[in-house]
C-alpha cells in the first residue's frame, strides 16, 4: 500500500502544473548595457509592474548588450522567431521593414515625445499593423529630440555642417543629413562610441538619453540643440513581444500584458525617455562641455533644406502602391491632435 502511495505521489509530481500555477519567465533582450537609462528607467520598471500585477507568476529576465547573441539589427527577427520573448529595438535598424510608420522619423515632423508617441501608436494600429506581423506590440513611441553631438568642431550654421561625417539614427535620418550637406553614416548606437573615439565620424545625432551609457559626453565637446516647435529628428522605437508567446499565456496573464500595452504605455515610455534625457544632459553639463542652440532664422534654413526629404518619402511610398500623401497627412493630423491636449 505504501509503495502504491509513493508511486502515486511520484507520478503526480511529474504531471505538468495547471497553467494558472505556472511561472512564466519572459526573456527581454536589448542592445545597451544594463546601466543604460533605457533599462533602468523603462524596461525594469515595466517588468516590475507585470510581476506585481501577476502576483509573481510572470517575471522578466533581461538580457542587455545583445547577450542572447546577434547584432542590434537582428532583434526584430529574434523576437519574431522566438529567440527572445520581448525586445526593445529601433525600426530604423532594419531599413525598409517599416515603410509606413517611419513617417514619424521625417524631419521637423513630431512635437513633444508624449503627444507624438500617442499619435504613433494610433497611426500604427490604423495604418501599419502589417509591419508588426508575428509580434504583439507592447509600446511604440518616439524618443526625445535628437541633438547634434560633435567631437571637435562647433557647428552653428548650416554651412559649417557641410561635409562633416555624422552618424544618423535611421534611413530618413541619413537622407536628412545628406540634404543638410553632411556626409551621413548609418550605424546602431553601440558602434557610435568607437566610431567617435577613432574619428571615423565627427558627430552623431542621438538624444541626450544615450549619452551616459555610451560616454558620449567624454567623446565629444560641442552639443547643438534645435529649438523649434518641432523636433528636427527623432527615432521611432518599439517594445515587441513574440506573438506565439503571448498567445500561449493563460487569459489572466494576457490581461496583465494587455493592461501594460497600448497608447498609454507608449506615452509612459516616452516620458521615461524624456526624464532620461534630463539625466544625460546633466552629465554633459557636469563634464563642462559646450551646449548651445540653433534657433530662429538659422533653424528655418535647416528646415527648408530638409523639405525635399518629406516629398521624397511621399513619392517613394506612393510608388509601392500606398498613398504616401494620405499617410503623411493622417500622421500629421494625429500629431496635431494630441499636441493640443
Amino acid at each position: 500500500m505504501k509503495s502504491r502511495t509513493l508511486i502515486g505521489l511520484l507520478a503526480a509530481a511529474l504531471l505538468p502544473l495547471p497553467a494558472a500555477a505556472q511561472e512564466v519567465v519572459l526573456k527581454v533582450s536589448h542592445f545597451l548595457p544594463p546601466s543604460s537609462l533605457a533599462q533602468t528607467q523603462f524596461m525594469q520598471p515595466w517588468c516590475d509592474r507585470i510581476e506585481a500585477e501577476s502576483r509573481g507568476r510572470m517575471k522578466c529576465q533581461i538580457y542587455p548588450s545583445m547577450q542572447l547573441g546577434g547584432t542590434p539589427p537582428q532583434l526584430l527577427n529574434q523576437v519574431r522567431d522566438g529567440v527572445a520573448d520581448i525586445v526593445w529595438t529601433l525600426p530604423g535598424y532594419t531599413p525598409g521593414r517599416f515603410p509606413v510608420s517611419e513617417v514619424f522619423e521625417l524631419p521637423f515632423f513630431t512635437t513633444t515625445a508624449e503627444a507624438s508617441s500617442r499619435a504613433l501608436w494610433d497611426f500604427s494600429q490604423a495604418h501599419a499593423a502589417k509591419e508588426f506581423a508575428g509580434t504583439k506590440p507592447i509600446a511604440i513611441w518616439v524618443n526625445g529630440p535628437n541633438v547634434l553631438h560633435l567631437r571637435s568642431k562647433q557647428v552653428k550654421t548650416l554651412d559649417e555642417l557641410n561635409g562633416l561625417k555624422v552618424r544618423a539614427p535611421s534611413r530618413l535620418g541619413n537622407k536628412m543629413l545628406a540634404a543638410l550637406g553632411a556626409t551621413p553614416v548609418g550605424m546602431p548606437v553601440p558602434q557610435m562610441a568607437e566610431s567617435l573615439s577613432k574619428g571615423v565620424i565627427e558627430g552623431a545625432l542621438v538624444p541626450w538619453e544615450v549619452v551616459p551609457a555610451t560616454k558620449t559626453q567624454e567623446l565629444t565637446r560641442y552639443h547643438a540643440e534645435f529649438k523649434g516647435h518641432k523636433a528636427m529628428t527623432v527615432a521611432t522605437m518599439v517594445f515587441l513581444m513574440n506573438a506565439k508567446k503571448y498567445e500561449s499565456l493563460p487569459d489572466d496573464l494576457k490581461k496583465v500584458i494587455d493592461d501594460n500595452s497600448g497608447a498609454e504605455t507608449s506615452a509612459w515610455v516616452a516620458t521615461q525617455f524624456i526624464k532620461a534625457d534630463v539625466i544625460g544632459r546633466e552629465a554633459t553639463v557636469a563634464n563642462n562641455n559646450t551646449i548651445y542652440a540653433i534657433e530662429g532664422a538659422e533653424l528655418a534654413r535647416w528646415e527648408a533644406a530638409t523639405r525635399p526629404v518629406v516629398q521624397g518619402w511621399i513619392e517613394e511610398l506612393s510608388a509601392t502602391g500606398v498613398d504616401g500623401k494620405a499617410m503623411h497627412d493622417a500622421a500629421a493630423a494625429l500629431v496635431a491632435r494630441y499636441s493640443k491636449n
